[in-house]
């Protein structure tokens, strides 16, 4: 007994089936996290180590050289890259996609261990840092503060942190850029020689005296009691009173030599928020959490937060990424809405009834909703690539169900009763049926395994369609006969109630099935025309591939821009920020858009994340900027930050800038936001500085000189200033002062000898000793500097050392253990294909030294990648859709002349980029992959229709004009749904629609093209065929006879 008999024979068991999937689907619903990608991990893997003091160079030769040797011989490797830079190092290990990342840690941890022995002295131990998505902030706050600034960083940890550290789904609390407090113990040098002491003497005499140690225990009575001598400092003007030494029968306290405060350390970082004084801090997830529902209830926590903090603390948000999440999902449901209405409205005006468009719409819901069940089971999230997912599938679902019943009324409408046409008409079109959606899975299912960048897109994409396609064929072949016996009406009951409704419909497209079968008879008759016009129309659209712009991914605006601007190197920190107040201001003036502005400048003390990530110094100014939403305003992130480029322009203290709409260029934005533009990279390497840099300038001076490039910059800067104090060894012998003993020395004076901790209220801070900052101001200050030896000796610094003013580099850059320069630029106007065939041209023409080598990368890169992807997988896919179709036929000629269909697709989709502006980027891409299953479908339907006709007598011509005309509605009908499904795709405009549209585009171009090709050429080029091989037979009996 065959499935659709069954179901038709036992309903209530058919329609408890499906109602148990869609209770399931509903229940998955809720259970599923919100979020705007799927999880992401990224085979990659940063080793991150400090070695404070020193700089790139020695970073470079020191550390990341023998780290980057032992590490590259790593298994799975793809690509090996290193920054050193001025007390850190940072290496980035990009393994091949599929590699167990876990088990690389293990690898990477083993190799780091046999390296750590020959690190230098006061090397911090190498940290291994794994990115995924789950580490991207959910919320970023500013935080600003007038009389309660000193103590914003005490008052946040213990009111705020903690508490929203309990929040569930919360994983880390930050706080970036807080004042420090600390106990700074200032000496004045000409006092510590007077007294012959020095910076370390003092520090130890500290440490001695705050210090509390457990002395044993004692037995008292029936007492175990135990001993400490407790010599913890209870306040810090005990520091003042601490007696050094006694001299002449006096007693030198630290408060005769040195001025003791406690207070905030000297800033080397300025975090602004609107120009405020301020913090940020920043919510990380935990891994498989709800980002919207995270972010809602640290909002609602922070509400009640808020009420107990002082009332000059104010918040500012910088960044919810849960309300360009909520908004992305928002603008897919309403675009899944159109698309369900547009398909509603089509199936009524072709069905005409309202019990068949019935049958036919609740397909939609029972294939869609499993695929919330797919999402459950698979530990996944409903995200824009989830919700795309459906909003493509939502058209084709109900292809199948249409197929199926559009024959079920045909046969009814020549006499048969509901029950037997819902089997018989089923099992005529059902070999058909099976065979178009096999070629859906055929394109769809190769999609969950594609590796790289372009699988983290479309491997969840080929999944929910195949699995909504599947059940959707299920549907059709079970649900769609069983609801048919069970509603429909019989030609009897018409003819005693007539729908007049139905009855005018039935003639207007009546009319089209005469003038379609009028078309395929001229068609059939000037086959030579119709052929030689559909070669000269594909020929003609490969002309015009040349004229659409290609990039990696579409420009989109998530209403994010960032902004880096460096002043000349060496610029103190205040002088910095008299510019970030003007900037900020005219931001604030002429941006209402703008809604939020964080400026940081400079680099936090000690070895942090931040430090090893970003880009900072003193001369650095870092714009964060937030707009409110796109809906709300009438200038997109692009043009607001094109006129932030004009303003910056006019300043002539900038040496460089960068303006970043989307913040496209930091690390995890673009994917996390779905933000900004394509950024291209030219990779000069070499080792030689002076050869490279100057090929890296060349290159510069060429893409300024082009329209199309936006914010060059290079990423190795320029030599800055540096003093050097270079040891004569022999004469530190002489005193017994050895290189280590001199470089410590000098650190202590100028950074800070970290003596001790004060304790208070729960909370360490660091007890600094130093020399006064107002005798720091000279080199000779420097040259005067005393050193005291083992032997209590003392000497001035010019004395036993060279102290010269050198020009250093501050980065030094590695790709595969090779020095590299790279030129990064923002393109404005320009698409990436023509950008990099402009640059690949003018480096054919440079006079390149046989020692250096140039190379474009960044998106141009990962754009060849994907469209080498794309390239391998339209091959695959067309052959898996031929073995289906050749399955189906029996034939090896049939599944030949339906692939005609293909190449005319790819017509559709030239000619709708091209007349729309869109450019051929990733997600056009795989809408091009995509379209050989679907457009196939047609002409499968027809084919196979057509040959059931010829099996019953008809003659070829005749075949086909009848097949036409039974099966033009039906055609229409699934091709339209498909259509008018993709329309909202293709026009939508709220935020992350930039993203989608290229395939809603691609897709109804394809689809419109194809349908047309399907209807006229492929029933030509089967007719030829048919034929001929006619003709062979023939041939063969006259020569047997």
């Amino acid at each position: 007994m065959s499935l659709y008999s069954s179901s038709v024979k036992s309903p209530v068991t058919t329609i408890m089936i499906f109602i148990g999937v869609i209770v399931l689907g509903v229940y998955s619903l809720f259970k599923v996290p919100v979020d705007l990608m799927p999880k992401v991990e990224t085979p990659t893997l940063s080793v991150i180590t400090f070695y404070q003091g020193a700089n790139a160079t020695d970073i470079e030769e020191n550390v990341s050289k023998p780290l980057e040797n032992q590490l590259s011989s790593l298994q799975g490797l793809k690509k090996l890259t290193s920054s050193s830079k001025d007390n850190v190092s940072l290496i980035q290990i990009e393994f091949e996609y599929g590699t167990n990342i876990d088990e690389s840690s293990n690898s990477v941890r083993d190799a780091i261990s046999m390296v750590e022995k020959i690190l230098p002295d006061g090397c911090e131990k190498p940290l291994i840092f794994k990115f995924s998505t789950d580490m991207i902030p959910v919320v970023i706050y500013g935080v600003t503060a007038k009389e309660s600034y000193p103590a914003l960083s005490k008052i946040l940890q213990d009111r705020l942190v903690d508490k929203l550290s309990r929040i569930d789904g919360v994983g880390t609390v930050s706080i970036v850029g807080a004042p420090i407090r600390a106990v700074q113990v200032k000496c004045e040098p000409r006092k510590l020689d007077a007294y012959n002491l020095s910076i370390e003497q003092i520090g130890n005499a500290i440490r001695a005296e705050n210090i509390s140690l457990p002395s044993g225990n004692i037995e008292t009575g029936s007492l175990d009691l135990s001993v400490r001598v407790n010599g913890d400092f209870v306040t810090s003007d005990i520091v003042k009173n601490i007696i050094i030494t006694n001299q002449n029968n006096k007693v030198i306290r630290i408060s005769d030599i040195a001025r003791v405060t406690d207070s905030l350390k000297k800033s080397t970082v300025d975090e602004r928020v609107n120009g405020q004084h301020g913090v940020r801090f920043l919510v990380q997830k935990q891994s498989g959490s709800n980002t919207v529902k995270v972010a809602k209830l640290v909002k609602n926590k922070l509400e009640e937060i808020k009420k107990d903090l002082p009332h000059d603390i104010q918040f500012v948000e910088l960044i919810d990424t849960s309300k360009f999440i909520n908004n992305s999902v928002n603008s897919l449901e309403e675009t899944l809405l159109y698309a369900f209405i547009f398909v509603v409205f089509v199936v009524l005006i072709f069905l005409a009834r309202w019990r068949a468009s019935f049958i036919i719409l609740l397909t939609i819901p029972v294939s869609l909703i499993s695929a919330f069940i797919y999402l459950y089971l698979s530990d996944n999230s409903i995200n824009i690539i989830s919700l795309s997912a459906l909003a493509i599938a939502i058209g084709m679902v109900v292809d199948d169900a249409i197929v199926v019943l559009e024959n079920i009324t045909k046969h009814i409408e020549r006499g048969s009763s509901p029950r037997e046409a819902a089997i018989y008409a089923t099992n005529e079109i059902g070999l058909a049926v099976i065979a178009s959606t096999l070629t859906i899975l055929a394109v769809f299912l190769p999609l969950t395994m594609i590796t790289g960048l372009t699988g983290v897109f479309f491997r969840q994409l080929g999944w929910i369609v195949s699995i909504t396609m599947f059940v959707s064929l299920i549907a059709a072949l079970t649900l769609t006969p069983m609801l048919a016996s069970q509603m429909l009406r019989g030609n009897l009951y018409y003819k005693y109630k007539p729908n007049r409704f139905v009855e005018k419909a039935n003639r207007f497209w009546g009319y089209f099935d005469n003038l379609y079968a009028k078309s395929l008879q001229f068609s059939l008759r000037h086959k030579t025309l119709i052929i030689i016009s559909s070669i000269a129309i594909f020929v003609g659209s490969l002309m015009i591939f040349k004229f659409i712009g290609k990039e990696f991914m579409p420009a989109s605006d998530n209403g994010r821009i960032n902004a880096s601007i460096e002043l000349p190197q060496g610029i103190r920190l205040s002088e910095t920020r008299k510019l970030a107040d003007t900037i900020e201001q005219i931001i604030k003036t002429q941006y209402p858009e703008i809604t939020g502005v964080a400026t940081s400048i400079g680099t936090g003390e000690g070895g942090n994340l931040m430090t090893a990530l970003t880009k900072s110094a003193s001369y650095i100014i870092n714009f964060t900027m937030v707009l409110t939403e796109s809906s709300n305003r009438q200038r997109d992130i692009f043009q607001i930050g094109e006129g932030l480029r004009q303003e910056l322009k006019k300043f002539p203290q900038i040496a460089t800038y960068i303006v970043d709409p989307g913040a496209s260029r930091s690390m995890g934005s673009s994917m996390m936001m779905g933000g900004g533009g394509s950024n291209l990279e030219v990779k000069v390497f070499g080792y030689n500085f002076d050869q490279t840099n100057k090929i890296s300038e060349d290159i510069v001076q060429f893409l300024k000189n082009q329209t199309g490039f936006k914010d060059i910059t290079v990423s190795r800067d320029k030599d800055k200033a540096e003093i050097q104090i270079i040891p004569d060894r022999d004469k530190l012998s002489q005193l017994g002062i050895n290189t280590s003993i001199l470089a410590s020395s000098v650190r202590n004076r100028v950074l800070g000898m970290t003596a001790s901790k004060y304790k208070e209220d729960g909370t360490e801070y660091d007890i600094i000793v130093k020399y006064d900052d107002d005798y720091l101001t000279t080199v000779k200050d420097l040259e005067n500097m005393s050193i005291m030896g083992p032997r209590g000796n003392t000497v001035k610094l010019k004395d036993i050392s060279q102290i010269k003013q050198m020009y250093t580099t501050p980065n030094v850059e590695h790709e595969n253990k090779i020095r590299v320069n790279k030129i990064i630029t923002t393109l404005d106007g320009r698409d990436l294909g023509s950008a990099v065939d402009i640059i690949n041209n003018h480096i054919k023409e440079m006079d390149m030294p046989k020692n250096i080598f140039v190379e474009v990368g960044g998106a141009a890169k990962d754009m060849q990648d994907s469209f080498k992807d794309i390239a391998m997988l339209f091959l695959l896919i067309i052959l898996l859709v031929y073995i289906v179709m050749a399955s189906q036929f029996e034939s090896l000629r049939e599944p030949f002349i339906i692939m005609f269909s293909v190449p005319f697709a790819i017509t559709g989709v030239f000619l709708s980029l091209f007349i729309t502006g869109t450019s051929l980027n990733l997600i056009s891409g795989i809408a091009i992959v995509m379209l050989v299953g679907i457009v196939v479908k047609n002409s499968i339907v027809l084919i196979d229709f057509t040959n059931i006709l010829r099996n019953r007598g008809m003659s070829i011509s005749k075949a086909i004009i009848e097949s036409g005309k039974s099966r033009l509605r039906p055609i229409l009908m699934t091709s339209l749904t498909t259509i008018l499904g993709m329309f909202p795709l293709a026009i939508s405009s709220g935020e992350g629609a930039a993203m989608w549209r290229p395939m809603g585009i691609a897709m109804i171009g394809g689809m419109i093209f194809s349908l047309l090709i399907s209807l006229i050429l492929v029933p030509v080029i089967y007719s030829l065929f048919g034929n001929s091989r006619i003709k062979r037979i023939r041939k063969n009996i006259r020569k047997n006879l």
